[in-house]
């Protein structure tokens, strides 16, 4: 069993239940008292402002918001709920209880848009009058233009002419119009009309007239007796498309590879005409990259080639209104060239031109002409530049900026490489551009020189101000441009300066300044701001209320609450000057405020915590200097639904009866539902299971019943959460019957799905199960699959117990529905059945908006809004499409809207980082869906503007340093502050002539910190640092360097330290000095002890000086191993280690095996360089065929002569032998010479008891083994091994399996060295050395 955590209410966070307050309330006419009430200021606290066409949208967002804030409960509230935690002793499976709030969402009474109205006010911005008729009747409001036909307005002859110009104002505003500055007398030309309750002017032509007597400059006035509004100046022209002048062409005579420009010229129409080239056939014109039209129409050809006179060129114009297509008299070619012959086979010559005698070419450029240029572009308008080059080979075309890089995001290539274009231009674009024609006979360029201008745009839009009588208040009226906009005021259309004076009210520059305003005040004030490139028309109106204070609510609201919940009573008022609230209980008592109870700005009371005395009946009163208004809020509190015995864990065999216990107390006024989950999805109670109040029931359980289950008791105001998991252990029961031991398969497929109960948003399925292959089937899963938005592609539906062959759907409006079922046993799935028929259900407007709805900034001046777009079962209708709507937060700007078809949009010319709301609704063709939540968004940010100050290094050890400084000012940041970043270099040792890289490093401090540690540094070096400032853009500018030196630290590890064993009795060791010093190197330090297996001898310890690098190690023991560790040291102590050990045994913990391929000869070989004391195997084998082998012989080697420790030169017995040796020498020396010289005869050799083979050589060859005098081994060989294995060798002999000579073993431990076969005496003359070159024979020779 376990208890879900969270716990809340419907008075939580303020939330305001009525009795019954269910969705019927509206349709079956309740009393006002029953509505639910939201706060509509409160929303307010993110910058929020949510239409009472969104409430449910509102309801929920509030109910979210405050519901984060019951989280936040008081430590006396926590204290008080452990209090009354029914504690149990725990049972099988943990507990887990929660209570959640239960929220019902009504639509909102009329006085909602009143309470907004008076939110607004009191936050000093700009508001809109209610909808409520009770209010609109009574509060006046100066015209507002709310909408308007485009500046430059062009419309089509053929259709009557529409002007629009639309306001709203309280009395409703009459309209007027002037023409080129003079008043429009509309009365006069029966031609012209205004349409009913609106200015929009209609020009009306059946009767005859010419649209061009209308053309010129018009401009709508909207007038009520507060103040008169303007449109902006609307300049009026007809469409026209002009025929094309007749003319006769001649043929145009080109040489083959010239360049050729064929120009279009097409008359001037309004708006400019499309061109496009085609054929007198109306066959288009294959454009590539040599062959292109330019922006300015004409035809451009790079280089001429005999097949473009296949065809004639003839240039088109289609205008826009009219829908015509203008030709122009078709253009003839005629190409000289020096291969007459159109051979298409030369087309992909690999040299083309040449294969047709055409000269190569240098490129030079057609348009535009010479080698600089210039352009003027407005900022936000797209920047084209145009490069067409004339070259053989036809050149390619490159784009680059000088002095940086084309912007990525905004830049790209058409027209062949050949236009550059650049979206949504801004000041940061201009610059330098130059294109480079290049091919391989050399390249040109031309430099395009880009002034970016802009006509006016707004920094601050004036809106709209609505004040109380003596308020002060101001309109702003800030823009940009280049060259710098002009500013102008107007008040009700006249210029300021001609108006009446207003003693309240000042101009300064590009604002208004208005104190101690009276009614007197109301006007409409227009500010115009302009240049040379256009101008921004906007009209702010400043209206002044005085209004007594009047309630909004329904008087005598019924608000139940939760026990220990906290709530908020909302008392929506209205009254202008801004009225003050207070609030008292039970009609006595002082003002309620503080300790339990906190009010808000808006006049909202929140009880941090319910308890029963918080009971009775609460009065507000609004109060201002016209008079004041009260209302009363009944407030009753309500116990706790409480599970106080819980379901608990249970385990089960397949086939018995589970109970599961839920007993629940609960307020008796409130009624409660007791219902059932399984895994988190309700529970069908099928015919095996019995649901009463305080239990459930399930007889013979099966397999399928595994799983947690879920008691949820609910009342209209909380619920509260209890599961416990069932385990059911299977049967293992010997099979009773035949059936029981047939194999188990999947199910086969339903069949014979029926769609029938047709309905709006439903539809019953019905079909037949396939065989259950002796496994009963435990689950249905339905799936469907639409063909709009994603065809072919099938998702689950719903899933429905075994037991069930019939299921009523749920659809969602506006798709095309087609179904499919899958079987489920507890083998698996069968296939899925064959599709039913399909059904469309009717559309509907959206009943959600997307998620995950973001506002980023990728550039310094914009803010890209992005969104999870909705899916095929949530468009609920055609042409799904979304609202995006964004306003700056905390102003009272309107908000700003465009319609999207994808899944982002991008906000331009942004100020730098400032938060914006953003929403995103979406919009079928059946309507728009609910009013979406705001969220904040943030523009693009910029780089830093300011650099840590007063930066502070203090030295903490050889390796690290503490930073400290002073944080920046969080106007300067331009964006969020990621981290404070230092960087660091070594600019040099304090060491002579030592190498330091001085890379830059760097080092973050995430967050608003003042402080930080830099660590891994260099000892004994001189750093410089700067600190700069980071945020989501980059750094900032940097600090001032700061230079520091490290104090001498420990060396690192010394570098390739080397351990050799050139024999048994010494040790070579090597090393290289450490990379990094760290400070002036004092010497080394050597540790090495002898360890064999798990025995260790005496660690013996030696310094060296820092110039050695070299040390000799003797040997006392040729069998133990040694562990070297060597470290460098300086003045403050030795610094890393590096251990090494000596080699091991060569046949130590392995066997290897080596083998060397002989000649199939019958002669002896040596095995060479083999080690004392080791035992060897060997055996002669067929390459062959390795199964033919000789027998394994096995022999040892000589124990080596190991040299006593001590010096044996000095010794005086050994000195002596080495005089009589040398003494016998001689003696002998002079008997031989004697002998010689009387003419003595010697043998050649001593034969060998071996017998010689077939094949071995004749004794007349002079071959000779190792006991011939003659080939006598020098002192130190090592001796042959024939005569210690003649007795257990074979009467086989290597040579007869492979080839003679010399052969390597593999290093790989047991035989190292060289085996050599017996040779003549000259063979052998000069090789002789290489049998004594192992230290291993040197001892056989003193053995």
């Amino acid at each position: 069993m376990r208890r879900l955590a969270a716990r809340g209410a419907a008075g939580d966070a303020g939330e305001v239940a009525a009795p019954a307050a269910d969705s019927s309330d509206s349709a079956q006419g309740r009393s006002p008292s029953s509505w639910r009430l939201i706060d509509l200021c409160a929303i307010w606290d993110a910058g929020v402002y949510l239409p009472s066409a969104a409430w449910n949208g509102a309801s929920s967002g509030v109910a979210r918001r405050r519901l984060n804030e019951a989280e936040r409960l008081s430590s006396v509230r926590e204290a008080q709920l452990k209090q009354l935690e029914v504690t149990r002793p725990r049972v099988l499976g943990s507990r887990e209880r929660g209570r959640v709030p239960r929220m019902a969402r009504q639509p909102p009474p009329p006085w909602v848009h009143a309470a907004f109205l008076l939110c607004l006010l009191s936050l000093g911005g700009a508001i809109e009058i209610p909808m409520d008729p009770s209010i609109q009747n009574e509060l006046t409001q100066p015209p507002t233009i709310t909408k308007q036909s485009v500046k430059d307005h062009i419309v089509d002859p053929r259709d009557n002419i529409l002007i629009e110009c639309e306001a709203k104002g309280n009395p409703a505003p009459s309209f007027h119009w002037t023409r080129n500055s003079r008043f429009f007398n509309i009365a006069k030309d029966p031609r012209v009309s205004m349409r009913r309750r609106s200015g929009t002017l209609v020009i009306d032509f059946r009767s005859g007239g010419r649209p061009e007597e209308y053309e010129g400059e018009y401009q709508c006035f909207a007038r009520n007796k507060f103040g008169t509004a303007l449109s902006n100046r609307i300049r009026l022209q007809v469409s026209k498309s002009p025929l094309w002048p007749k003319e006769n062409l001649d043929p145009v005579v080109v040489q083959e590879g010239a360049p050729l420009t064929l120009q279009c010229n097409p008359p001037p129409g309004l708006p400019s005409p499309v061109i496009f080239w085609m054929s007198s056939s109306m066959e288009p014109i294959t454009q590539d990259k040599r062959v292109s039209q330019g922006h300015n129409g004409d035809l451009y050809f790079s280089n001429v080639m005999l097949q473009d006179m296949q065809t004639d060129y003839s240039c088109n114009a289609r205008f826009h209104f009219t829908h015509t297509i203008q030709q122009k008299n078709p253009f003839t070619l005629k190409v000289l060239t020096n291969h007459p012959y159109n051979d298409s086979s030369l087309r992909n010559h690999p040299d083309m031109y040449s294969a047709r005698g055409v000269a190569e070419r240098t490129p030079s450029f057609m348009y535009p002409q010479g080698t600089a240029s210039s352009q003027m572009v407005l900022r936000g308008m797209d920047l084209l530049l145009e490069c067409i080059a004339s070259g053989v080979p036809t050149p390619d075309i490159a784009w680059y900026k000088k002095g940086g890089d084309l912007p990525s995001d905004k830049a790209k290539f058409e027209n062949f490489n050949k236009a550059l274009r650049i979206t949504n231009v801004s000041e940061e674009d201009s610059g330098e551009y130059f294109c480079l024609a290049s091919n391989k006979m050399g390249s040109i360029r031309h430099t395009i020189s880009v002034r970016v201008k802009a006509a006016p745009y707004w920094l601050d839009e004036p809106k709209n101000l609505i004040l109380a009588p003596g308020e002060d208040g101001r309109l702003v009226c800030r823009a940009n441009g280049n060259p710098k906009p002009t500013v102008q005021w107007m008040v009700n259309g006249e210029p300021l300066q001609s108006a009446p004076p207003n003693p309240n009210r000042e101009v300064a520059g590009d604002t208004i300044i208005f104190r101690d305003t009276q009614i007197s005040s109301r006007a409409v004030y227009q500010c115009n701001t302009s240049n040379e490139h256009g101008y921004l028309l906007a009209n702010a109106f400043v209206s002044v209320l005085d209004v007594p204070p009047r309630m909004l609510s329904p008087r005598n609201q019924l608000i139940r609450v939760i026990l220990y919940n906290r709530t908020r009573l909302d008392c929506p008022f209205f009254g202008s000057p801004i009225p003050t609230l207070r609030w008292f209980k039970n009609g006595q008592g002082s003002n309620l405020d503080g300790g339990n109870y906190h009010v808000y700005e808006n006049g909202s009371l929140e009880i941090k915590m319910i308890r029963k005395e918080d009971q009775g009946i609460y009065t507000c009163v609004a109060t201002n200097i016209l008079g004041k208004a009260e209302n009363q809020v009944r407030l009753e509190v309500k116990d706790p639904t409480r599970i106080y015995r819980m379901p608990e864990d249970q385990v089960a065999k397949r086939g018995t009866t589970v109970q599961l216990e839920c007993r629940v107390k609960h307020d008796p006024s409130l009624k409660l539902t007791v219902s059932w989950l399984k895994d988190d999805e309700p529970l069908y109670i099928g015919n095996r299971m019995k649901k009463e109040d305080d239990s459930l029931t399930i007889f013979g359980v099966a397999e399928r019943d595994q799983g947690s289950y879920t008691c949820v008791a609910s009342t209209e105001l909380d619920q509260d959460l209890a599961k416990a998991y069932l385990t059911v252990l299977a049967d293992q029961a010997t099979p009773t019957n035949r059936l029981a031991a047939l194999p188990k398969g999947r199910p086969d497929r339903p069949r014979d799905l029926e769609l029938t109960d047709l309905a709006e948003r439903s539809v019953r399925l019905t079909w037949i199960p396939g065989d259950d292959n002796n496994s009963p089937i435990t689950d249905y899963v339905v799936q469907f699959e639409e063909d709009q938005f994603q065809p072919g592609v099938w998702h689950d539906h719903s899933k429905y117990p075994g037991s069930v062959n019939s299921a009523v759907l749920r659809l969602s409006p506006y798709v095309n529905y087609q179904f499919r079922v899958i079987a489920i046993n507890e083998v698996g799935s069968s296939h899925p059945s064959l599709p039913s028929e399909r059904y469309r259900t009717s559309g509907a407007p959206p009943e959600s908006n997307p998620g995950d709805v973001k506002g980023e900034g990728t550039r310094k001046n914009n803010m890209e809004i992005t969104w999870t777009p909705m899916n095929a079962t949530s468009a609920f209708g055609p042409n799904l499409r979304y609202i995006v709507k964004w306003r700056r937060r905390e102003t009272r700007e309107a908000w700003n809207n465009v319609t999207v078809w994808g899944s982002r949009y991008v906000v331009g010319q942004t100020p730098v980082y400032v938060p914006y709301e953003i929403r995103v609704q979406a919009e079928n063709d059946f309507g728009k869906g609910p009013e979406p939540e705001s969220v904040i968004g943030y523009s693009g940010e910029d780089y830093p503007r300011a650099a840590p100050t007063e930066v502070k290094v203090r030295v903490m050890n050889s390796t690290a340093i503490s930073l400290q400084w002073n944080r920046v000012y969080s106007d300067t940041v331009q964006g969020q502050l990621r981290e404070y970043r230092a960087y660091y270099w070594r600019e040099s040792s304090l060491l002579k002539n030592l190498w330091v890289s001085q890379k830059r490093q760097q080092a973050s401090f995430p967050g608003d910190r003042l402080r930080g540690v830099v660590s891994r540094l260099f000892p004994y070096s001189n750093y410089k640092l700067e600190m700069v400032v980071v945020n989501g853009r980059g750094d900032g500018p940097r600090s001032e360097t700061k230079e520091f030196t490290t104090p001498e630290g420990v060396p690192s590890a010394p570098r390739r330290f080397r351990v050799r064993q050139p024999n048994l009795e010494t040790i070579n060791l090597e090393w290289d000095h450490p990379e990094h010093p760290n400070g002036i190197m004092i010497g080394y330090t050597l540790k090495y002890v002898a360890f064999n297996g798990t025995k260790v001898g005496k660690q013996i310890v030696e310094n060296f000086s820092p110039n050695q690098t070299k040390f000799t190690v003797q040997r006392t023991d040729p069998v133990s191993r040694y562990r070297f560790t060597l470290s460098a040291r300086t003045q403050v102590g030795s610094g890393e280690a590096v251990t090494e050990e000596s080699p091991a045994p060569p046949n130590e913990g392995n066997h290897t095996k080596k083998t060397v391929p002989v000649k199939a000869q019958a002669q002896p070989i040596q095995l060479t360089d083999l080690y004392p004391g080791m035992t060897y195997t060997l055996r002669v084998y067929s390459r062959d065929n390795e199964g033919i082998s000789s027998t394994v012989i096995t022999f040892m080697t000589s124990t080596a002569y190991t040299n006593n420790q001590a010096d044996i030169a000095t010794q005086g017995w050994f000195i002596g032998l080495m005089c009589a040796i040398a003494l016998l020498v001689l003696i002998l020396l002079i008997v031989c010479f004697i002998k010689r010289s009387r003419g003595g005869k010697y043998p050649v050799r001593e034969k060998k008891d071996v017998p010689l083979g077939p094949e071995d050589p004749k004794e007349e060859d002079g071959s000779f083994d190792y006991s011939d005098e003659d080939n006598k081994p020098l002192q130190g060989s090592q001796t042959s091994l024939d005569g210690t294995i003649k007795q257990q060798e074979s009467d086989d002999s290597l040579v007869d399996y492979g080839e003679g000579g010399e052969g390597q073993f593999n290093e790989d431990g047991s035989f190292i060295g060289q085996y050599t076969v017996k040779k003549d005496k000259e063979e052998t003359e000069g090789n002789e050395s290489s049998e004594a070159t192992s230290p291993v024979n040197a001892i056989y020779s003193l053995a």
